[in-house]
């Protein structure tokens, strides 16, 4: 029998169990807690916390996540701990409503039920799983498949779904010149009927639900996965508030999903769909916004005058998300009315989501 060692949470007051050569982040997701978190890999700080007390050893990580300065100062990363005795871990960043929403991360059987091309480099892809996953509009789960050469490759996900559809995910993925899993989907190394293994659901960047003020969701290439799952989710709960739903893309080529946004707005007289092309200058039939998303984002902020009221989801890739941060807070919105999924780079050079 394994030995196991108690994990001790402050300020919050929650205990949990970590075994042997487990990490403290994981232990945490199997049983249901939901902790900061972003990557899970050691490159993000999200679950940055500080050890008070007990011994653990870090798996590799980057310094960037975690300076030398903050290491000797006490300072973890939760996802690369692993508990040497009981440990008393403070949280830096934690969010009473994530803690009270938690689902715990569990391992699910499926097979790949449909691929689609949706623009030249974003694909649609659905799971159909074996049994009933439970999670909240805006989480990821990751991806386990072999591929027609035997090679296995797991990557992180957003489901563009909503959650109650439980038995068949789908997921909008962008595919890049060394991406592995969406490379594979093109060549026919992963095909349909493939068997898969899902394990979650991850991610903080869920909908909340009963706020106030309008909900400003903001997506670009496959950001458009969680985005379209919290829209829909939020559709069908059947609250009343101004939704502006922004997307960013390069060209009108790189724009999917239209015809189905057109019919939801003549459905939901409160949703405002904004595209913005940055590479539009030589296309003189578009009559939509140019420029960065970051930037129509500011305009309409300010031309709305919200002052920080509201809600932000915000899913895409490091710049678009860099960019955004100044804005949000110059326009007034506090930390906790922003939910930001910033796709990072995986261990295999392939960005998640």
């Amino acid at each position: 029998m394994s030995e196991t060692h108690t994990v001790r949470l402050s300020p919050v007051g929650v205990e949990f169990d970590v075994e042997n050569g487990e990490t403290v982040l994981n232990a945490a997701f199997r049983q249901g807690i939901a902790l900061p978190h972003g990557c899970k890999e050691g490159q993000c700080s999200a679950c940055k916390s500080v050890l008070l007390d007990g011994e653990v050893d870090m798996l590799k990580y980057s310094t960037f996540a975690l300076n030398d300065m903050e290491k000797e100062s006490g300072h973890v990363l939760l996802c690369r701990c692993i508990a040497y005795s009981d440990l008393e871990v403070e949280l830096l960043n934690y969010d009473e409503e994530i803690l009270a929403k938690a689902i715990a991360v569990k391992t699910f059987k499926g097979r790949i039920a449909r691929i689609e091309h949706l623009t030249h480099d974003i694909r649609g892809i659905e799971i159909e799983l074996g049994s009933p996953i439970k999670f909240w509009a805006g989480q990821y789960v990751d991806i386990t498949v072999i591929t027609q050469k035997g090679e296995t490759i797991t990557r992180s996900f957003s489901m563009a779904n909503t959650p109650d559809q439980t038995e068949k995910l789908c997921f909008i993925i962008k595919k890049y010149p060394e991406g592995k899993f969406s490379g594979e989907l093109d060549s026919g190394g992963i095909k349909v009927g493939a068997e898969v293994t899902v394990v979650g659901p991850y991610g903080t960047c869920f909908r909340r639900d009963e706020r106030q003020g309008p909900l400003i969701l903001v997506g670009a290439g496959s950001g458009m996965s969680p985005i379209w799952s919290i829209l829909n989710d939020h559709l069908k709960s059947g609250e009343k508030r101004p939704v502006y739903f922004f997307y960013g893309a390069r060209t009108r080529n790189d724009l999917f999903y239209l015809d189905r946004i057109a019919e939801l707005v003549g459905n939901h007289s409160d949703v405002t769909f904004i595209p913005v092309l940055s590479h539009a200058n030589d296309d003189a039939e578009w009559q939509g916004e140019r420029g960065f998303v970051h930037q129509s984002v500011d305009a309409k902020l300010k031309q709305l005058a919200v002052d920080g009221q509201g809600d932000v989801h915000a899913c895409g890739p490091p710049p678009m998300i860099d960019a955004l941060q100044p804005v949000l807070f110059m326009n007034g919105f506090e930390t906790e009315r922003i939910f930001f999924d910033k796709f990072t780079t995986s261990a295999g050079a392939t960005p998640a989501h």
